[in-house]
Parts: C-alpha cells; sequence; structure tokens
C-alpha cells in the first residue's frame, strides 16, 4: 500500500524537502519532474502548485498534501488537518493575508473599500472577508506583481506578507489583516478513516514536526566536578532537567541538557566561570517531546 502525498513546488517547494530531508525523508527531482522520489517506498510523491493540493486532495486524487491555511480556505476544501508545520519560505512565522492601500490612499478602513477595486490571487477569501463586513466591492485575480498595481490599476490589494518588506517598499500600508496561515499537513477525509493512512500520516507529522522542534535548539554537554553541580545546574534553562552521569573512578559528573540556540552565547562564559569543562556544543535533527 502506498500514501499519494501532494507537496508543493515554487516558493514553498524548498523549504518543504528541506524539512522533510531533515525527518529522515530524503526526496529528489528534477526540475520537469512532477514525481520527485524519496527513500520511502511506502510513499509516492506528486509536486504541483501549493494552491492546487487542496483541492485535490478533497477530492480523492491526493490521500494528503502539504499547502497553506489560505489555499485551503480558497478551494473551500472539506479536509482532516493533521498538523500544523509552522515555515514559510523565508521564516519560521505565520503568513498574513492584509488588505493594503497606497500610504497615501485615502482609505484607511475596510469599509472605505465600498465600490472600489481589489486586485489577488485569493479572490473567494477575500470576497467572502468583506461579505461579513457589509463591504461591495470588485475583487479581481491577480496573476502576479499585485504590489504594483496600487494605485493605477486597482484601489487595493489582498496579499500574503511574511515580513511586510515588499509592502512598504512599494510604498503600501495595511489596513486589515484578512487571515493568518500556517502551512497545514491535510488529509482527504476517507484516507484518514484508513487505518494504514492514519498511522502513516500520524507519523509523517510526528517526524516533521520533532524537525520543526529542532531548528531553534541545540544540545549542549559538559563535564564538571561534583562540588559544581548545584551552581552549574542553577545556571543551565532545560526543556525538563539535564541529565546527569557520573564519571568512572571520579568524583565529576557528565551533564547533557538542550536549550534554545540563542542561550548559549550567554550560558558558555557562565558555565566555563562555574567550573564546567570539555563543553561540546552540537545540532538536533529532531526534539520529540
Amino acid at each position: 500500500m502506498k500514501l499519494r502525498l501532494g507537496l508543493p513546488t515554487g516558493s514553498l517547494q524548498e523549504a518543504t524537502f528541506q524539512l522533510f530531508r531533515q525527518a529522515g525523508f530524503v526526496i529528489s527531482a528534477h526540475s520537469r519532474s512532477y514525481f520527485p522520489a524519496v527513500n520511502d517506498p511506502e510513499l509516492e510523491i506528486l509536486a504541483m502548485r501549493a494552491q492546487e493540493i487542496p483541492r485535490y486532495v478533497h477530492e480523492g486524487i491526493l490521500d494528503a498534501g502539504i499547502s497553506g491555511y489560505d489555499w485551503i480556505r480558497e478551494n473551500d476544501a472539506d479536509v482532516a488537518e493533521v498538523a500544523a508545520l509552522t515555515y514559510s519560505k523565508n521564516t519560521s512565522n505565520p503568513v498574513k493575508l492584509v488588505i493594503a492601500v497606497a500610504e497615501d490612499s485615502g482609505i484607511n478602513e475596510v469599509a472605505d473599500l465600498n465600490g472600489k477595486r481589489i486586485a489577488t490571487e485569493l479572490v473567494h477569501v477575500t470576497e467572502k472577508y468583506l461579505r461579513a463586513h457589509n463591504v461591495s466591492a470588485t475583487v479581481e485575480y491577480s496573476w502576479g506583481a499585485t504590489e504594483v498595481k496600487v494605485p493605477q490599476l486597482v484601489d487595493a490589494i489582498a496579499e500574503l506578507t511574511e515580513t511586510g518588506n515588499s509592502l512598504r517598499a512599494n510604498k503600501l500600508r495595511v489596513i486589515a489583516t484578512i487571515l493568518e496561515s500556517t502551512t497545514r499537513l491535510h488529509a482527504n477525509r476517507a484516507a484518514w478513516e484508513d487505518p494504514w493512512k492514519r498511522q502513516k500520516l500520524e507519523s509523517i507529522a510526528l517526524l516533521l514536526q520533532g524537525a520543526l522542534r529542532a531548528r531553534f535548539k541545540v544540545g549542549l554537554k559538559m563535564n564538571a566536578p561534583g562540588d559544581a553541580l548545584q551552581t552549574i545546574l542553577g545556571i543551565l534553562p532545560a526543556m525538563k532537567q539535564p541529565s546527569i552521569s557520573r564519571l568512572v573512578d571520579s568524583d565529576w559528573v557528565a551533564i547533557e541538557t538542550v536549550l534554545d540556540e540563542t542561550q548559549v552565547r550567554e550560558l558558555i562564559p557562565a558555565l566555563k566561570s562555574a567550573g564546567a569543562q570539555d563543553i561540546i556544543e552540537y545540532q538536533l535533527s529532531k526534539v520529540i517531546p
């Protein structure tokens, strides 16, 4: 039996393939191939646009797929959510679908969009948002370069943004946020009810989430004299408690812990001053709680 899984091409492809590799799934694809190879005989991978994946999952052509929550909403896809995976093409933050206008525009709130023209890739989601706010506006599909259309071609845009840098570079300001979106592993509902496919998907989700948790954490281990142990433990943060083992034929101990990478710069000098020696920092591939 195989699980047919849709993975995104385009801007999310590299980040997705890298995440799968960190989780233990090595995916290789030629530039023109829609059927990448993977080192798991139970997986069949199809590469396609993220915009299309939820529809094919909804229809059962794919058992499962990875796409943004925004595209699940845009396709009105009735799917089972397996896991939220907080990563995107540039950051590890959710992306936002925002309504933006020119900096000098007289449009300051959603109500001011009545009778205006809005360009976006997410037409359905934007129209639904406007209806919920009793706004009647023309929403047109944008084929790209959406930011440059304001104000010559349209009055506003609804655009996905991670950092807001592109909006600011094009002298646009945000007047509303329609939704926040993260990447989702989602499944066809019939596939999700199949015991084998469900177990396979849950295993994939566990490994992917473990890989994401590991991205900003490191392992730290060191040796220390027994009489410095309590001082060192007072310095060390830990996910739970550090692991401590006594060295053979010695009153020294080995200490090992996992912590946020950003903490290490301040900690290592303090640990050294407290008596720790042989301090080793190492990267993690997965963190499974």
